[in-house]
């Protein structure tokens, strides 16, 4: 019987491949929709990560240093710094710009340390020293010397940094801290947070201190309605890839029925008949997944940010793939079993 379903699919093989490639489409996409998400989660780690701080300072009542309108004065920030249990702080600026003139890209600000404890780790080039220097992503399309207008403020890009990329992919670009209060607060001696190493014994007036987890999930809240529905999708598609399975292996069901009429008249079981459709939607399943993964593999680079599929996720795709052509063959095995032998003999 499973001769017969291998040489069924051969028969067949032009609607086959077809069919494999529509799947292998939908898979794909299934495997990005599932890299898009783990890629958010690793770059919330990523970012925070690149400050090595071991807690964060933020003005009580804020949410987070990447999501909040509250600030710290520079009195507040000289109170952390010299804070019991604060071995080393430094303020940063988070804000959000542009750069270009006509056509605009939106890019995340980071107002940072030039040096020492807070400083971007610096990939190629040198880190911004001077007022009109900046630091780049390394994801960002432009080179080390290039002059860039950030928010209305020229700039030459000095260094690079490595992926630091976040809010789904957008480009970071690091400046000095009086450039950043310049574009951000008009030049008020403010920040958004205090990094620091170590933790305060006490409590400090106005300030709520955060652990690395805790800024972790306040960025993870404003990804979380993006991240919903990217995994929504990713359902949705995997429903798309069993119909198109099920209506395969339900169309050569219909044009086999004499076939499985010989069959039955044979004295084949029913379990045999379901093994024969069972193999078709299995091989066309794993064919797809073959696919699908070498066209992840070349549409990866394609997406603007962080597509982060490992080993694991493949293995979820074969073993899924193969759950769902069992699922498919059901669709045929009750026309398969419903077949009058009587058929076989010219019947009715």
């Amino acid at each position: 019987m499973w001769l017969i379903g291998a040489r069924d699919l051969q028969f067949r093989r032009r609607r086959v491949l077809i069919a494999v490639l529509a799947t292998s489409v939908v898979f794909a996409m299934t495997l990005l929709m599932a890299g898009m998400s783990k890629g958010l989660d690793d770059e919330i780690d990523r970012l925070v990560g690149s400050f090595k701080a071991e807690t964060w300072a933020v003005a009580r009542g804020a949410s987070g240093p990447f999501t909040t309108t509250k600030f710290l004065s520079s009195e507040d920030q000289a109170r952390v710094s010299d804070a019991d249990g604060v071995k080393a702080a430094a303020p940063v600026i988070v804000g959000r710009g542009t750069i270009g003139t006509k056509d605009l890209t939106n890019v995340n600000l980071l107002g940072t340390p030039s040096t020492g404890f807070g400083a971007p780790e610096i990939t190629e080039g040198r880190a911004a020293r001077h007022n009109g220097e900046v630091v780049v992503d390394d994801h960002l399309d432009v080179s080390i010397g290039d002059r860039l207008n950030v928010s209305g403020l020229p700039a030459r890009v000095v260094g690079k940094s490595g992926d630091s990329r976040y809010n789904f992919g957008v480009n970071t670009v690091y400046l000095t801290l009086d450039d950043a209060r310049t574009l951000t607060f008009a030049g008020a001696d403010l920040a958004s947070a205090v990094i620091m190493r170590g933790r305060p014994s006490g409590p400090i007036s106005g300030v709520a201190v955060l652990t690395n987890d805790d800024v972790k999930a306040d960025q993870a809240r404003t990804l979380s309605s993006g991240k919903s529905t990217i995994d929504l999708i990713q359902v949705l598609l995997w429903f798309v890839a069993a119909g198109i399975i099920a209506l395969m292996v339900y169309l050569t069901a219909l044009e086999r029925v004499r076939d499985f009429a010989v069959l039955k008249a044979t004295g084949a079981s029913n379990a045999t008949l379901f093994g024969a459709l069972l193999l078709q939607a299995v091989v066309l399943s794993l064919g797809a997944a073959l696919v699908a993964s070498v066209l992840t593999i070349l549409l990866t680079p394609m997406v603007p940010f962080a597509i982060v599929v490992g080993a694991s996720t493949y293995l979820i795709l074969a073993v899924v793939a193969v759950v769902l052509g069992a699922l498919a063959s059901l669709a045929g095995l009750r026309r398969a079993i419903g077949v009058d032998p009587a058929i076989a003999f010219g019947g009715a």
